[in-house]
């Protein structure tokens, strides 16, 4: 299974930090297939199709000015068939000024849903959550 993830869809966590960290649209783009549904954590509760995932990619990406964000992912793990595979992480997005000061970080839940299509493995279905504290009923995010 280590080679599973180094050698099959593990390798989209690496492309989606990659991604993310150098604000490359295109590149976090390919990542998903036209016909994603992503559940996210952040101001609108669902995005169906890759056209309206780039838009809030562009956004995000956008309001970020000069700063980068680094992507980790710890607790990896990988359900993989031939043709499909769920990965599941705790995702650790940390933001950094132009002069590589941390600024903030957060940490939520992350399962992806991959297909191999034309030999590619594509991210079909993404949800990104937190736990609820039941009290205020406000996401709890981790650090």
């Amino acid at each position: 299974m280590d080679s599973f993830l180094n050698d099959g869809p593990g390798l989209v966590l690496g492309a989606y930090s990659a991604a993310v960290n150098g604000k490359n649209l295109m590149d976090f783009t390919d990542l998903y297939a036209q016909d994603v549904h992503v559940y996210d954590a952040w101001g609108k509760f669902e995005y169906v199709g890759a056209e309206a995932w780039q838009a809030m990619a562009a956004d995000w990406f956008g309001s970020l000015g000069n700063e980068t964000v680094r992507v980790d992912f710890a607790g990896v793990r990988v359900l993989a068939g031939e043709n499909v595979a769920m990965l599941s992480a705790a995702a650790s997005f940390s933001a950094f000024s132009a002069d590589g000061r941390k600024l903030r970080s957060l940490t939520n839940r992350m399962t992806m849903g991959l297909e191999l299509r034309d030999s590619k493995w594509l991210i079909v279905h993404e949800h990104s959550s937190l736990p609820v504290d039941m009290e205020t009923g406000r996401g709890i995010f981790g650090s």
